[in-house]
């Protein structure tokens, strides 16, 4: 039973967030990462205390009010930083669910790591454990997750973000440490917090995520339709890249109506899975998707860095945008 009340709470507050997510853009590979990375952060954590204590003689409440939040912390934060400056991540709340992983991954390890060290039958430590400490592993994270990605989408701040974030998850598991008050007390108080925290969270990147689909799908298919009907350049876009040819060869620009096209193509089928996936739709695989994928990179290469930079407003090519290249 202590094992069910330690161990169950984090994993179904876990699997509740990956339901919420009514887009379905999370990488079981990359969930399993997350929760490996956690564990492993666990472990590492355990040996730098332990080497801390050892050298600064600290006092046992010192410790774990200061110095285990910020090992632990950091440490965990490790993996969600790579993932997001690797783009590996699209959207606010893919980093909400693959931080709240790595928290969670980290909470299993310590829980079972006490079940055995601590040999008591008071079910209440484990309650607390539970549905306190892990919840509280998991939601720090999380919020740090969320804070890089809204950095990574504006492009720019990514430092100021990380070290907010980071800030955050330490004062709050420093706080949580701190037991002002009873333990029974802070655990139904992160419960809430992070509980409410999370479904706020959802439903306003949902609807951020549902308007940004809906204009740029708008945009992208009118653009798609003036380069087939042949009358592209009659329009700003057109227009933009008439203005620029002169700085390119006749072949580059030639390549840079080839890339548009195509880009806006494969853009529309990637927003048009995401819908799916959205109302539960089946999504039909595309034979031509790869063979697309790699005339769309061989393009890049021809057009060259300066090319797409200036072909980037548009396109309005981000890491948001070129995230979406998984959902074919």
């Amino acid at each position: 039973m202590e094992y069910i009340v330690a161990l169950l709470p984090v994993i179904a507050f876990l699997l509740i967030l990956i339901y919420l997510d009514s887009f379905k853009l999370i990488k079981k590979n990359l969930l399993v990462y997350s929760i490996i990375w956690g564990i492993c952060a666990a472990i590492l954590a355990y040996f730098i205390n332990n080497m801390v204590v050892s050298i600064a003689d600290l006092h046992n409440r010192a410790f774990s009010r200061y110095v285990s939040p910020t090992v632990e912390e950091t440490l965990k934060s490790l993996f969600l930083i790579f993932l997001v400056m690797k783009g590996k991540i699209g959207f606010r709340i893919d980093g909400a669910i693959y931080g709240f992983a790595i928290g969670a991954g980290f909470a299993l390890y310590e829980n079972i790591f006490f079940l055995h060290e601590i040999p008591t039958d008071n079910m209440w430590l484990w309650i607390i454990r539970g549905f306190g400490t892990a919840i509280m592993h998991g939601g720090v994270t999380s919020i740090l997750g969320v804070l890089l990605m809204h950095a990574r989408e504006k492009q720019k701040g990514i430092l100021k973000y990380l070290a907010l974030g980071w800030l955050l998850a330490v004062f709050i598991h420093s706080l949580f440490n701190h037991f002002f008050l009873s333990p029974l007390a802070s655990m139904f108080l992160i419960l809430i917090i992070i509980s409410s925290m999370e479904i706020v969270l959802f439903r306003i990147n949902e609807g951020l995520l549902r308007e940004w689909l809906e204009l740029e799908f708008d945009t992208e298919v009118k653009l798609l339709g003036m380069i087939r009907k042949g009358v592209f350049l009659q329009s700003n876009s057109g227009k933009y890249l008439i203005s620029i040819r002169d700085k390119f060869s006749k072949l580059v620009v030639f390549d840079m109506l080839a890339y548009i096209s195509l880009y806006l193509e494969l853009s529309i089928r990637a927003k048009s899975n995401l819908m799916l996936n959205e109302a539960g739709l089946p999504v039909k695989k595309d034979i031509a998707v790869n063979s697309k994928l790699e005339e769309l990179k061989s393009l890049e290469k021809n057009i060259g860095k300066t090319g797409l930079l200036a072909i980037s407003p548009i396109l309005r090519i981000s890491k948001k945008n070129l995230i979406k290249w998984s959902l074919l």
